[in-house]
């Protein structure tokens, strides 16, 4: 939880979140758009400006709320469009379109860790903290979106190899949209046993990052 973080970290972990979340949806674009799906670029949506992917409700108001609550936030920027049927590689093209945005979140996690390596002698103990919690954050996104429900985007890639029956019980619960997210957030930390095996992943990840 947030309730022991200091009003600046709060600042931190609320830019990072607009940040990450909208460099993730990016690079959604980019990738459908290698893949030959020019609709993000059409569109308009084909940047790396956090205020084309700005949601009011989903990526500022929700989130505040619930820092300000002292619960990690849930967030989500505006969906990159994407038009299947003019991507290659069909469904396999979802699953790396799916895929580019956790790893970009990884990514991330990982140049902050390396920076942090480099100059830890020429920064201060502040600053320092701070890029710890931006790759918390980023590793937090990373294994999170890549659980295979949907709409996260691990989905994509279980999509690509799943039998007909199975993408047909995932295309309903995608239907949902963001009410999914938050219903497989609360079911989640209900889940004593899920939730210990996702914080294990993400505290494996830091330590093998920063130590």
């Amino acid at each position: 939880m947030l309730s022991d973080l200091t009003g600046a970290q709060i600042a931190v972990v609320f830019v990072t979140l607009v940040i990450s979340i909208t460099l993730h949806e990016a690079m959604h674009g980019y990738v459908a758009y290698w893949l030959g799906d020019t609709t993000a670029k059409d569109h308009g949506r084909l940047t790396f400006n956090p205020l084309r992917s700005v949601d009011m409700m989903t990526t500022i108001l929700l989130p505040l709320i619930m820092i300000l609550l002292g619960l990690f936030p849930i967030l989500a920027a505006k969906p990159v469009p994407i038009d299947y049927f003019r991507m290659k590689y069909e469904e396999y093209g979802m699953a790396l379109v799916g895929l580019a945005g956790p790893l970009t979140n990884l990514l991330l996690a990982i140049i902050a860790a390396v920076g942090v390596r480099v100059f830890f002698n020429n920064i201060s103990l502040s600053v320092a903290r701070d890029i710890v919690i931006f790759i918390q954050i980023n590793i937090a996104l990373f294994v999170f979106n890549l659980i295979p429900i949907p709409p996260l985007d691990g989905s994509r890639v279980l999509y690509a190899f799943a039998p007909d029956k199975l993408r047909e019980i995932m295309n309903k619960i995608e239907s949902y949209g963001f009410i999914s997210i938050i219903l497989i957030f609360f079911i989640i930390i209900q889940i004593s046993s899920v939730t210990q095996v996702l914080t294990n992943i993400e505290n494996g990840l830091l330590n093998l990052l920063i130590g």
